[in-house]
């Protein structure tokens, strides 16, 4: 059984939700909060441990949800704040936490906050965000300028995202309040945590009391764990989490997105001694098929650079801190299609593989929705079939400025974030069900065994271009993983892997393994104890 003296999240499994296109239920073809209680189920037969909601508040919904206008208020679309009241009940009767996207480095720019400080000079929630008669050369994530001018007042306000999306000026002591007081009031209605979008951009550096240009436009020198982060992330752990207690009795999980972040970062924001964060994303991982040119800029991923971004992870955190596990979520392509092989023969035991060497590292693991049923990326013919901000808005400057719009289309196709937001399919076909079977047993053992939350961690060939293969080790069990991540056949034997012990899982329909099965098959995977 799992040991008792560890919070849940080191042994538990967070499932996310992007509400849009989890179920829809009440029929108009978007998903909401009632398709979420009426799945419920389907979680807990999984063995969630909690959910993770992509926003549901009220917004314009410009960058689905990430553009909130009023952090009290359910977006109609998704329903209710009676809606999301009897979500938390009947999840916490299911023993499931929900946990809320926390999106505060930013608003919609139909917040009220934001529509009085544009009003005038002189309103006293001008200084709420970030204003300058100087811009500087920034460019936002989704294309073009990071700053736009308001003509009434002559000025530029920020934004790191979307127009739609101004920067909130955390150096105001009073905007913090604000977004305390706001966290606490849902704490008060009994969710059991956050998941903080981009919460390492909040602290900008200034110099002389102002922002300065990046290089060729890049903002991130001077946005990315800025020089004020952990004072305001200690401050938050103060005047927000300290003393709660969850309708489950436990304290409330802090989870930070923190993009741009090393695992020297890692361990500070994740130290518990330094009471920031409980654990961080790291985007170490899925930034590695992004060339010199950015994200669209798609170049080969090897295994040896795959399973050694992870593994350093592990090794970097392994005294200090906390990882998290993922492979996708609502910002990225599916995973079967991304580092796996989603063809009709292969992609069954492709997501399966995947899923066995991530939810046996050390640390929390994520599922995305879809992701326990294999689910791959979808065929996109043209430009029109892109509804995401950042997609729409790539194309249309990447063509402009001349590129070949087929390249342009391939590396959407690839890695477009509208990959991971069609609705889920409930009518499980029979492949559907195999890899949600494999899910339930990783998650089951999770749970059961304290060797997956609390074992050392060691990579085995760590330059083997096919196989992935690690031990886990705790109070004298061991925990031996080995998977063939390609469509050809590998001899485990030969490569110095010996499979001993008791077979925990296998994905290939094994049970036992003698002297004379040591070849893994494409796409197999198989866990010993001894």
């Amino acid at each position: 059984m799992s040991e008792p003296d560890i919070p849940w999240w080191h042994s538990g499994v967070v499932y996310q939700v992007y509400p849009r296109s989890f179920a829809d239920g009440d029929g108009d073809g978007v998903g909401d909060l009632r398709g979420v209680i009426d799945h419920l189920d389907h979680l807990e037969s999984l063995g969630a441990d909690a959910v993770w909601l992509s926003p549901v508040y009220a917004s314009p919904m410009v960058d689905n949800g990430y553009d909130i206008s009023d952090y009290h208020a359910i977006n109609p679309t998704f329903g209710s704040l009676a809606d999301m009241d009897e979500l938390v009940e009947r999840a916490h009767a299911r023993g499931i936490r929900v946990v809320m996207d926390l999106v505060v480095n930013h608003t919609s720019d139909q917040h009220p906050w934001f529509l009085a400080s544009r009003s005038s000079k002189d309103d006293p929630k001008r200084d709420w965000y970030w204003w300058s008669d100087s811009p500087t050369n920034w460019r936002s994530v989704f294309s073009g300028p990071a700053w736009t001018l308001d003509e009434a007042t002559g000025e530029h306000y920020l934004h790191l995202f979307a127009p739609e999306q101004p920067d909130l000026n955390w150096e105001n002591p009073e905007v913090r309040e604000a977004v305390y007081a706001m966290m606490r009031w849902w704490l008060d209605r009994g969710i059991d945590g956050f998941r903080m979008d981009v919460i390492n951009l909040i602290s900008k550096r200034l110099v002389d009391g102002r922002l300065e240009d990046g290089p060729d436009g890049d903002a991130s020198p001077h946005v990315l764990n800025g020089p004020r982060i952990h004072e305001f992330l200690a401050e938050m752990r103060r005047e927000v989490f300290d003393g709660r207690t969850t309708p489950l009795g436990e304290a409330p999980v802090t989870i930070g997105e923190t993009p741009g972040t090393t695992s020297e970062h890692g361990r500070l924001y994740t130290d518990p001694a330094r009471r920031e964060l409980d654990m961080v994303f790291t985007f170490e991982h899925v930034d590695l098929d992004s060339g010199p040119g950015g994200k669209w800029d798609v170049v080969p991923v090897t295994l040896p650079q795959l399973k050694g971004s992870l593994a350093g992870w592990q090794e970097a955190l392994a005294e200090t801190g906390w990882n998290s596990l993922y492979w996708s979520n609502h910002d990225q392509p599916r995973v079967v299609s991304r580092f796996g092989d989603d063809s009709p023969e292969h992609r069954v035991r492709a997501a399966t593989a995947l899923a066995t060497v991530l939810h046996l590292h050390r640390g929390t693991v994520f599922v995305y929705q879809g992701e326990e049923l294999g689910l791959a990326n979808i065929a996109f013919d043209g430009p029109e079939d892109f509804v995401d901000l950042e997609s729409v808005n790539h194309y249309a400057e990447a063509v402009g400025r001349g590129e070949d719009p087929e390249l342009v289309m391939a590396a959407l196709r690839y890695k477009s974030r509208d990959n991971a937001r069609t609705m889920v399919p409930w009518e499980h076909g029979e492949e559907e069900r195999a890899v949600l079977d494999h899910y339930r047993a990783l998650v089951r053992l999770r749970h059961d065994d304290p060797v997956v939350a609390r074992g050392d961690f060691t990579l085995l060939l760590p330059d083997h271009e096919q196989l992935w293969a690690f031990t886990r080790e705790h109070g004298g069990a061991r925990l031996t993983v080995v998977a063939n991540l390609s469509g050809e056949p590998v001899d485990v034997a030969a490569a110095g892997i010996e499979l001993e012990g008791e077979p925990v899982l296998a994905n290939d329909g094994t049970s036992t393994v003698s002297t004379d099965d040591v070849v893994l098959g494409p796409w197999a995977a198989r866990v010993h104890r001894s």
